[in-house]
């Protein structure tokens, strides 16, 4: 194994990773908005991991390229897309949690 692969398996499990906490946070979180925060970030950043490390195992090539402009949509789209649902909840009377509401 050369230092490109190893540096390619440490993004794509941190990518993974990230992947996978996104998903315990949407789980454990007790209202919409948490978990949508959870996921959002999360996966944004898991993508970008993601298809980084497949960028540097591919080296430069029109494949790197298409990766590239994959993780700017990304990157772009993600979180843009997370707001829109969060303020159209917000919008139809979806509550945000509070400490309140679990007590009673």
């Amino acid at each position: 194994m050369d230092i490109t692969n190893i540096i390619t398996i440490v993004f794509i499990c941190t990518g993974c990773f990230l992947f996978m906490t996104g998903s315990i946070g949407l789980v454990r979180f007790p209202d919409f908005y948490a978990r949508m925060h959870a996921t959002g970030k999360s996966d944004t950043l898991a993508v970008f991991f993601c298809l980084f490390g497949l960028a540097i195992y591919h080296g430069f090539t029109i494949d790197s390229i298409k990766l590239f402009l994959i993780a700017v949509f990304v990157f772009i789209a993600n979180p843009a897309g997370t707001h829109s649902i969060c303020r159209a909840a917000f919008r139809c009377g979806v509550k945000p949690w509070s400490k309140e509401e679990k007590k009673s």
